[in-house]
């Protein structure tokens, strides 16, 4: 026990006295905050978009359609320009559309300084037909919103041509009824209000996050343990730990010491979420709070955690002493990461459809059922379902940790290529 305290103490220490650990643990939540402001800041700094609109048909609908476009609250409102002179006098649309085709051939492709508009709308038919030119086609929200805007409009006067007051257009406008979403889960005493739905499925998404943290906190540190692995056995440093201590010692060492780094990361980020939110949304950081304690979902993790760290660090061990370089260990792992990315497909259809029969059966597959059953748990499957999965994980992570070191040993003192002899060699408990 001493000689598999000391493996796990040095594996973990030499990683946490890293400065390259501590960067990258504070570095990833930052990299996540600014990757999810990234859409608002390239939103806020980009230049208005250049726009003119006109209205061959003569019915006054560009004015209004720019004056929706201005009023919206939802959108950075675009700069309206002045239509070409061509294109403003032209007699019908075609005219028009060869006219602003003529505009925006002249104009510099690559600076974008130089051109005087980005987007032309050219409305004709009276509104029932409308032709979008842009530099950029790929961008599509101007478009939708100038449809929209003049779908409104068109439909708005068409009413009132048909008989219908301006003031009851307006009444049925504000006619619109408030909508609260309801859960039985919700508290009894609880008011409703517009925010219940999202209160009720607070414990969903907290759980569809916890499940996608376990998956990548999970990969992350068998991969850390592989490349250990590698490393010590291309130095030759592992055929000395075998010297000196048992294949059980020094395998539960590295996975004991890896799992503390890893336990290390899980807690610094609770924590320093945990401040974020009591300082920005304190009633937030109560709710998360009481989802992970109200339903056991942080009991949950934990096993899962455990057990799901176990199975995948004692494979990834085993590979990894099988393996002289990292590219070898690629050659061996790339399709287990593909199957790895089934429970990533499914994790986020837990929360509206996670009574689906394909999730149910998917959380027995052993190596899905930590991350998948961390998302449904939070639904209350019946107990038989948690217990099931949970035995069956822990029979599959005995059967694999048993496996996984008699390879160990086979692979630690093997030399050259692996092949298919290699692996079943190792499987038999003999070393090549």
């Amino acid at each position: 026990m001493s000689r598999l305290l000391r493996i796990a103490a040095r594996e973990y220490l030499s990683y946490v006295r890293t400065v390259g650990f501590w960067l990258s643990l504070a570095m990833l939540p930052l990299v996540i905050a600014v990757s999810s402001s990234i859409p608002i800041m390239m939103e806020r700094s980009s230049p208005p978009t250049r726009l003119f609109v006109i209205d061959v048909s003569h019915q006054g609908l560009a004015a209004a359609v720019i004056s929706a476009l201005q009023a919206d609250p939802g959108h950075k409102p675009p700069l309206i320009v002045r239509p070409p002179p061509a294109v403003a006098n032209a007699p019908d649309l075609s005219s028009a559309d060869a006219a602003v085709r003529i505009a925006l051939r002249g104009q510099a492709a690559h600076d974008r300084q130089a051109r005087a508009f980005d987007v032309a709308a050219v409305i004709g038919d009276g509104g029932g037909e409308i032709h979008i030119w842009t530099t950029n086609i790929r961008d599509g929200e101007l478009q939708s919103r100038v449809q929209e805007a003049l779908s409104n409009i068109t439909r708005e006067r068409r009413l009132i041509a048909a008989g219908v007051s301006p003031a009851l257009l307006s009444q049925i406008g504000a006619a619109a009824p408030k909508v609260v979403a309801l859960s039985p889960q919700q508290a009894p005493e609880a008011a409703p209000s517009a925010h219940s739905g999202l209160h009720a499925i607070m414990p969903q998404l907290i759980g569809i996050v916890l499940g996608f943290l376990l998956w990548s906190v999970i990969i992350t540190g068998a991969s850390i343990l592989l490349n250990s692995v590698i490393e010590e056995k291309s130095s030759r440093i592992l055929e000395l730990l075998l010297t000196s201590a048992s294949v059980p010692e020094i395998m539960s060492g590295k996975i004991l010491g890896v799992m503390g780094l890893t336990g290390t990361v899980l807690a610094a980020w609770f924590l320093g979420g945990a401040v974020v939110a009591h300082v920005l949304a304190p009633g937030l950081l109560t709710e998360v709070l009481a989802a992970l304690l109200g339903k056991g979902l942080i009991i949950y993790f934990g096993l899962y955690f455990v057990v799901g760290y176990i199975l995948y660090a004692s494979i990834f061990t085993a590979v990894g002493a099988f393996c002289e370089t990292n590219r070898d260990a690629q050659t061996l792992l790339g399709p287990m990461m593909v199957v790895l990315s089934i429970p990533m497909i499914f994790m986020g259809q837990s929360i509206s459809h996670p009574d689906a029969p394909i999730l149910s059966i998917l959380a027995w597959i052993p190596f899905f059922t930590p991350f998948l059953m961390v998302t449904r748990v939070v639904n209350e499957p019946p107990l038989w379902q948690i217990a099931g999965t949970l035995v069956l994980m822990l029979a599959t992570t005995v059967a694999v940790v048993w496996l996984s070191g008699r390879a160990f040993r086979a692979g630690a003192l093997s030399i050259g290529k692996v092949d298919r002899k290699t692996i079943l060699a190792a499987f038999a408990g003999r070393a090549e």
